[in-house]
């Protein structure tokens, strides 16, 4: 634990001590230069509907609960993991002494320190693919038997002893931590998906080359065929490359990340709408209604109106604090 911890608690706002615990409805992302929060949620009545700008995965440590989400209600008990991706909306309804241990992390983070994990089979399709599936609309969800559970509660509180250091000299231990939470967490999913490490391969570079174009200029009217030009690939050859990893074609993995980066603006800033298409790679406002609301089941204006009042603020976070976001 980084020896300041008790003068940068002082330092911080009244109430967000131990932020973002219960603290409200709003939708909140990381303060500039923070990059991971984990901490304790308690629910003993139902939890609204609410979204927010960063990767999210809780784990039901005590109490049962029913998940709500675009996918229907599911229900939770012990053991239960949801990995939610940025923009996805949920709540928790029935909660009986529900208790979340919560891992959250900001995009900048999985697409910089973490932006190898794409290119790992196993943590590839947990943090980046999986998640993209159609039928999962953004969420993915697995059950830890008691040991792993407890092995991935030792990771989750090492990076709460930490959260309030300054990142800059604990980047290391973080991204460290979370490699190992990681590591727990994918080797049971790719049991689930029959993706055991060793019979799933190794990706093909293409496909991180390929959402690392997306990702940098994601407005741009990309076409299968200047993308496959761009990776020196037969348009074909890199379909099949791509469905084999992602489970969809890279046409289509665009798609969830615009929408995925549409939410975000919808959430995180006051452009108009017809902006925020253009901003995506969308500049048809009518076909980006129609695949906004494919994708999160609302259009974009019932999910900015829903979501978003109270968002456009930032927390301020003070020298040497720790991340501040909500869930």
């Amino acid at each position: 634990m980084c020896d300041d911890l008790a003068t940068t608690q002082e330092r911080l706002p009244s109430g967000l001590e131990d932020f973002p615990m219960d603290y409200s409805t709003d939708v909140l992302h990381f303060a500039e230069g923070a990059l991971a929060y984990t901490g304790y949620h308690f629910h003993d009545e139902p939890h609204p509907l609410h979204s927010h700008s960063f990767v999210e995965i809780a784990f039901v440590t005590a109490g049962t609960g029913i998940h709500v989400s675009r996918r229907g209600r599911e229900p939770l008990r012990v053991g239960d993991v949801v990995l939610l991706r940025p923009g996805v909306w949920h709540g928790y309804d029935d909660c009986q002494d529900l208790t979340l241990h919560n891992l959250c992390f900001s995009n900048e983070l999985l697409r910089q320190e973490l932006t190898w994990t794409r290119d790992d089979p196993m943590l590839g399709y947990l943090l980046w693919t999986g998640p993209y599936a159609i039928q999962r609309r953004g969420i993915l969800t697995t059950h830890l038997e008691p040991e792993t559970l407890t092995r991935c509660e030792r990771h989750l509180d090492e990076l709460s002893e930490i959260r309030h250091c300054p990142p800059a000299e604990y980047r290391a231990d973080i991204v460290g931590r979370l490699s190992l939470l990681f590591g727990q967490v994918g080797r049971i999913v790719a049991q689930d998906h029959d993706l055991v490490p060793g019979t799933a391969g190794q990706v093909h570079p293409a496909i991180g080359q390929a959402m690392r174009l997306f990702e940098a200029d994601i407005a741009h009217r990309w076409t299968l065929t200047e993308l496959a030009a761009r990776l020196h690939l037969d348009p074909s050859y890199l379909v099949r490359l791509f469905k084999a990893s992602t489970s969809l074609p890279p046409m289509a993995y665009l798609a969830q990340l615009r929408a995925e980066h549409a939410a975000t603006l919808l959430l995180h800033s006051d452009l108009p709408i017809n902006n925020i298409s253009q901003a995506v790679g969308w500049p048809d406002q009518n076909y980006f209604a129609r695949r906004f609301k494919a994708h999160y089941g609302l259009s974009a204006s019932a999910y900015r109106s829903r979501f978003a009042p109270g968002a456009v603020r930032f927390l301020r976070q003070p020298e040497g604090a720790g991340p501040a976001a909500g869930t």
